[in-house]
């Protein structure tokens, strides 16, 4: 018999009036005019390599800045699985992002101990349901860094 998985609920008090695709072609159209904040934290659009199709896939996600270094987290809302993103990510680190009207090429690293946990906090101060996210699953939510490539 199949094991029953209780849906996600939708995290207390989030907006998810703009999500997806809509999200990323409005952030696009404004330049983060809207969109960059999202839900009262800041996000920017990550393009990355699809790891099947070889094709630019964009998404919209949560980040913290640390440093010169953006921080988003591989959650999928505390699921069993890794996001497809993550996955791709890490098979090709090699992205592309917008924050704002700043578009920009990055590496992407996943963060190892001691550094996950101290990026960790960073993130679950702007965004308090990583935390609720990772109670509803036995995987280490990834913390991804993502290091600009400045020329």
């Amino acid at each position: 018999m199949a094991k029953q998985l209780k849906p996600i609920e939708q995290s207390p008090g989030t907006d998810i009036s703009l999500l997806g695709d809509e999200h990323v072609r409005v952030y696009r159209e404004t330049n983060g005019e809207t969109g960059y904040l999202w839900n009262g934290v800041p996000s920017l659009l990550l393009t990355f390599t699809g790891r099947k199709s070889g094709e630019a896939r964009t998404i919209p996600i949560i980040c913290t800045k640390v440093g010169e270094s953006y921080i988003i987290i591989a959650s999928k809302g505390g699921s069993a699985t890794h996001p497809k993103w993550y996955l791709s990510v890490s098979e090709n680190p090699n992205v592309e992002v917008q924050v704002k009207a700043e578009k920009f090429k990055a590496v992407a690293r996943t963060a190892a101990s001691p550094e996950r946990e101290l990026l960790w906090a960073e993130a679950v101060k702007a965004w308090p349901n990583y935390d609720l996210y990772q109670s509803r699953t036995t995987r280490v939510i990834p913390v991804v860094v993502i290091d600009p490539v400045r020329t």
